[in-house]
């Protein structure tokens, strides 16, 4: 039996790394054109060396909501998308990928609802200068006092704006043949420092200053081996610098035959002209081109989207193991939590070699690692207790966070830094590690004590034993959170000093801090001074999750403070939905042992301080 089950074991751990890698032998291979090789072309935009993998991802979301591209029973890959919006733009332009649902938006544009919800850029071209002047005025009210038709206006005008600036990065939108007209700037061009003076037309000329002016990213590298590493040019830019100075970037001549190739449905020139240009760069820029492809492959497997979907898995059969067979279930649940934090810790090591950052650089990554700490709590929990509900607990949080995670993604990259980081130094990335520990405990502790007033109240699977474990996980993740808490808030003013001139200054952030420390001190001594038993530290431990809910998102909503960053409209009602759910589980947690389903047993108080072994 013993064999049977570490064999059933050893399936779902080789069942769940099959699924977290099969997004890997999926080959973009659309009309013979080697897309996925073309998405790890590194190119630069907002600071970052990315893949062109990533701005596709990046830039359909923002525009269309997705990182994929559904049409009638086709479906178009982020870069299959952006191959054909930068080579093939009169295409590109047919697609509906702009999403409208807002009924007055569409009555600004002359139409209803009959009209759909999905528009193509030519749908929308001659209207954009009314969505420019609607934008406009828009801009001029305070972001908290906007309508939501002029929220949805302002975000329309920014997704044409993108949409604009991606189909004008390569080429100019609607050009033939690139591939011809860079040929005759080499063939006709006299590099002149007066462009004028080079034999190229006003209107040519124009053409490529528009090019330069308007371009979404810089896909030309530094001029090996002199020019600034860290120059990167835009294409009009460049052929800009050879009608002044001469030697054509070997990369615009690589992107013109791509552009001209893929406009003529030419996939063998295409792969052709992709693997010369993917050798180049390999030569030049080694560690570009390494890391352009360690995050595509990032993307491609979309690490904590699998973890996501697999804690769901591990919550379903940990709460089964407290029903049926709760050996063998609790025993599966814990070999696919322990895999799933593998694939976890994958990502988030993956994230931190990528952005050459701590772990925690902005709200998303605050919530993958909240996620990842408490799961790691989890874990030994479990090897501890080995009852379920460290693997169930760390299960649900798990997929709370990447869930919050997912949505906050929606808004475009997210290896964006926030505004704090900017000015980094030790102390920050210890402080914040901290910090997002101790939000990541406080949660687990709020979460267990969940566990223990559902069970206790709705199923009589409450029993005594289970309930002092219960007692005993809480009070020892209390104290964890207390400890990195408070370690994480004094490290905080250590660099609030050295990188402000001033340890404390009461910014909402700080506060918010500051209350996590100070709520979880009471819980502990409360607990200490007998004010309080299981019940009364369960509901205390309930209320953990709003008070770090608000320090960590609530603070936010605010809009003031060195430390508001990432806000979202749509959080609030979520932030006071969850708020509002946690108050009603702790008047639930105070009704009378009567009413619960589980009729625990009592027992006299002991005399002392510390834990309490009594259910009462």
């Amino acid at each position: 039996m013993k064999n049977a089950r570490s064999y059933v074991i050893w399936l779902i751990v080789a069942a769940t790394l099959a699924y977290v890698v099969a997004p890997l032998f999926s080959h973009d291979t659309r009309g013979g054109f080697e897309m996925q090789k073309f998405g790890r072309l590194p190119v630069l935009l907002n600071g970052r060396i990315k893949p062109l993998d990533t701005v596709a991802r990046n830039s359909l979301l923002i525009i269309h909501g997705q990182q994929t591209l559904s049409i009638e029973h086709d479906t178009l890959t982020a870069t299959d998308w952006l191959a054909e919006i930068l080579m093939k733009s009169d295409t590109a332009d047919q697609r509906r990928i702009f999403v409208i649902r807002n009924p007055e938006t569409l009555a600004a544009l002359g139409w209803n609802t009959e009209a759909g919800k999905y528009f193509s850029f030519r749908d929308l071209f001659t209207h954009l200068q009314e969505v420019e002047q609607q934008a406009a005025l828009a801009q001029k009210v305070d972001a908290q006092l906007r309508s939501p038709f002029q929220r949805d206006i302002i975000k329309l005008y920014e997704r044409l704006t993108l949409y604009h600036q991606l189909e004008n990065s390569l080429e100019v939108a609607g050009t033939v043949d690139f591939k011809s007209q860079v040929d005759d700037l080499l063939k006709n061009i006299r590099p002149s420092p007066i462009p004028m003076n080079s034999g190229i037309s006003t209107e040519a000329l124009q053409s490529i200053g528009f090019l330069a002016e308007t371009g979404y990213f810089f896909p030309i590298p530094p001029v090996p081996p002199n020019d600034d590493p860290l120059r990167w040019r835009k294409m009009g830019e460049s052929i800009l610098q050879f009608i002044t100075a001469g030697n054509m970037h070997p990369a615009v001549l690589a992107y013109a035959t791509l552009a001209s190739a893929f406009a003529a449905n030419d996939p063998a020139t295409f792969n052709r002209a992709l693997d010369g240009y993917l050798g180049w760069l390999q030569q030049h820029f080694p560690a570009r081109v390494r890391k352009a492809n360690v995050e595509s492959v990032f993307n491609q497997l979309q690490p904590f989207y699998s973890a996501m979907v697999i804690y769901v898995l591990i919550f379903i059969l940990a709460a089964a193991s407290w029903l049926v067979w709760p050996e063998t279930l609790g025993r599966y649940a814990f070999a696919l939590l322990v895999v799933t934090f593998v694939v976890h810790s994958g990502g988030l090591i993956t994230r931190m070699y990528l952005e050459g950052r701590p772990p925690v650089t902005n709200l998303y990554s605050s919530a993958v690692f909240i996620g990842w700490g408490a799961v790691l709590l989890g874990i030994f929990l479990e090897r501890f207790f080995r009852n379920g509900i460290g693997s169930a607990t760390a299960a649900m949080i798990g997929f709370i966070t990447l869930l919050i995670a997912h949505h906050l993604s929606m808004d475009g990259d997210t290896m964006e830094m926030m505004r704090a980081v900017l000015d980094t130094n030790g102390w920050l990335a210890t402080h914040v590690v901290c910090v997002t520990l101790g939000y990541a405990s406080t949660f687990l502790a709020g979460f267990l004590a969940l566990t223990y007033i559902v069970r206790g109240a709705f199923t009589p699977s409450l029993d005594r034993d289970t309930a002092r474990s219960l007692a005993r996980m809480v009070y020892g993740i209390v104290c964890f959170a207390t400890l990195f808490s408070f370690v994480g808030t004094i490290l905080g003013g250590i660099w609030a000093d050295q990188s402000w001139g001033r340890f404390w200054g009461w910014d909402p952030k700080e506060n918010g801090a500051l209350l996590i420390v100070l709520w979880n001190a009471i819980i502990l001594h409360a607990r200490w001074g007998g004010l309080v038993r299981q019940r009364g530290l369960m509901v205390m431990a309930v209320f953990g999750n709003v008070v770090t809910s608000w320090s960590w998102f609530g603070v936010n909503m605010l809009g003031i403070g060195l430390h508001s960053y990432g806000f979202m409209d749509s959080a609030f009602p979520w932030l006071i939905g969850f708020g509002a759910s946690q108050v009603v589980f702790m008047m639930i947690g105070v009704l009378p042992p009567q009413v619960w389903r589980s009729q625990l047993e009592t027992a006299p108080r002991p005399s002392g301080a510390g834990m309490v072994d009594v259910p009462a």
